[in-house]
């Protein structure tokens, strides 16, 4: 696991899951907290607790959509808010089963416990103090979110971006209209830097390869 601080106040926690990536964001705000995704269990999530030790501001765990490498650490937050997309919430207690036994073999070290987020929305959440938006952007999932840092120009797009530069377009879980007009909202947005859940730290000129990338499917 490697930490890159990307930013004053934006922290990347990279890990390596076979061969594979993942990424968890941190945003230090002014009044929260906010960690994007909680990854594999509490082995991803013990490195960002650490980090925060001497850190008393309250966290507010955010669940860019509801596939299992991006909600197993959850139970670490259990007494925090957890927000998420209306329809993550739905999804995960629809398909919990399935995920944890078809990948269990990822985090067999560790403790797997459903916790379900507490505060949903269906449009976009914003946190003025902080200046942090969360907009719903589906695409990769019916459910996808984005998360906004309006103060540093960064944003975190979950698994709207493939996992690669080679498979730089992501498995669309919705249609290719649907994920397309989220790529038009993406182009809307003022940001410079670009965070996913498994690819590189990239810049907003992505969505034009990966829109080229799209019409070419």
């Amino acid at each position: 696991m490697n930490i890159e601080k990307l930013s004053s106040r934006n922290i990347i926690f990279k890990y390596k899951i076979a061969d594979w990536d993942l990424n968890i964001q941190l945003i230090m705000g002014k009044k929260y907290n906010y960690i994007i995704d909680s990854g594999l269990g509490s082995s991803s999530t013990a490195p960002i607790m650490e980090y925060l030790k001497n850190n008393s501001m309250p966290i507010i765990l955010i669940n860019t959509h509801f596939h299992w490498d991006h909600i197993l650490g959850n139970h670490s937050f259990k007494e925090c808010t957890i927000i998420s997309h209306k329809l993550c919430r739905e999804l995960i207690l629809l398909k919990w089963d399935e995920m944890i036994d078809k990948n269990k073999q990822f985090f067999v070290k560790s403790d797997i416990q459903m916790c379900l987020p507490n505060l949903v929305f269906e449009d976009t959440l914003y946190f003025p103090d902080d200046k942090i938006r969360i907009l719903h952007t589906p695409g990769h999932t019916a459910d996808s979110i984005s998360v906004l840092d309006e103060e540093e120009r960064i944003i975190n797009v979950g698994d709207n971006i493939g996992d690669s530069m080679d498979e730089i377009v992501p498995s669309i879980g919705t249609n290719k209209e649907i994920y397309s007009n989220t790529l038009l909202e993406y182009k809307k947005i003022d940001f410079d830097t670009c965070v996913s859940g498994h690819n590189v730290i990239l810049r907003k000129e992505v969505f034009d390869i990966i829109q080229k990338d799209l019409d070419k499917i």
